[in-house]
């Protein structure tokens, strides 16, 4: 029988893919026994016989080797191309790009289009208490809203969703700095807090130069004990309830019933309302020795600061003023 076997194995090798063949992208869960491997492979027409193929798997023991991924192969490979190219484990990747800021819902979307990942899924994953325990997520938070790194990741095609997260909470993990704990006890604030207050800094930013100044704005009203009063925070609770980001804000708007509307609830919202980069996270820690109350952004990008609501109007009319013009 292994005589025959090996007979089968030297026969299959010549078998290929015919010229210009289209190539099929087959998706290899991780834990996929053979079975399900051959039958995947036989439905994108890259083999003709899953019988073929799990005995071939077995005889060259490929089915201890076969790895994860996703992976382009031609239609009529054959067995024995497919099963190389999967033991050898070189699946398919993509670039996703997340930006400073992202929420989880903006990442959902990046990653049902670059990865094909389901949304939905990606958000339940993201809720996920177990999940969000082992990676030692502050117990307060709801999800991993502002614990997942904004960074460039290489991810494989048809990867699960809860494998996404854990990838990218994973490098936030690896990225944060043991001092900044120190650092923010040391200043009354938790983890949760620092991060919480960052992702607010990280969505009124646009110049590098005012994210201490913001910062410095908010630690201010909350030591007086002023409603922050962030955009950022109502932007987040009106995309929880509609899915989408709203741009820009109307007077009905920040009447929005909701814990994250520090409109209406003092203090900081329940947790961070996106993912903040390393210069918010430093600028909160560092706020500028300023005494400003208010701000607001001007017609290039940079915000205007004043000490008192009175100087603050006149902020606010001169910035339409330059807009107008």
């Amino acid at each position: 029988m292994r005589r025959r076997l090996v007979v089968l194995l030297v026969l299959a090798q010549g078998c290929g893919p015919p010229a210009g063949a289209p190539r099929e992208q087959v998706v290899i869960p991780p834990g996929a026994p053979v079975r399900a491997v051959a039958e995947s492979l036989a439905a994108h027409r890259v083999i003709s016989s899953p019988w073929w193929f799990r005995l071939l798997a077995r005889a060259g023991r490929f089915d201890r080797r076969v790895k994860s991924g996703a992976y382009e192969l031609p239609r009529g490979a054959g067995a024995i191309a497919a099963l190389r190219l999967l033991a050898g484990g070189h699946p398919l990747v993509v670039k996703l790009t997340v930006p400073e800021g992202s929420s989880l819902r903006d990442i959902a979307a990046l990653a049902s289009t670059a990865l094909r990942v389901n949304g939905d899924s990606l958000l339940a994953a993201a809720r996920d208490t177990a999940l969000l325990r082992e990676l030692e997520v502050p117990p307060r938070a709801p999800s991993f809203e502002g614990f997942v790194a904004p960074d460039t990741y290489l991810l494989s095609p048809g990867l699960p969703a809860r494998a996404v997260v854990r990838e990218m909470a994973t490098v936030f993990r690896q990225h944060w700095n043991p001092a900044w704990d120190e650092a923010a006890a040391a200043q009354g604030l938790d983890r949760l807090g620092l991060v919480t207050l960052a992702s607010i800094v990280e969505g009124e930013a646009r110049a590098e130069e005012d994210r201490p100044l913001i910062a410095a704005v908010y630690r201010n009203r909350l030591r007086l004990g002023m409603p922050l009063q962030a955009d950022p925070t109502v932007q987040y609770a009106l995309a929880l309830q509609t899915g989408a980001r709203k741009p820009r804000l109307y007077e009905k708007d920040y009447g929005l019933e909701s814990p994250y509307n520090t409109y209406l609830h003092p203090g900081l919202p329940p947790g961070p309302v996106g993912a903040p980069g390393r210069a918010s996270i430093e600028a909160v820690l560092a706020p500028a020795p300023v005494p400003f109350l208010y701000f607001v952004a001007g017609p290039d990008g940079k915000h205007i600061f004043s000490r008192t609501y009175a100087e603050h109007l006149r902020a606010v009319h001169l910035a339409r003023r330059a807009r107008e013009r």
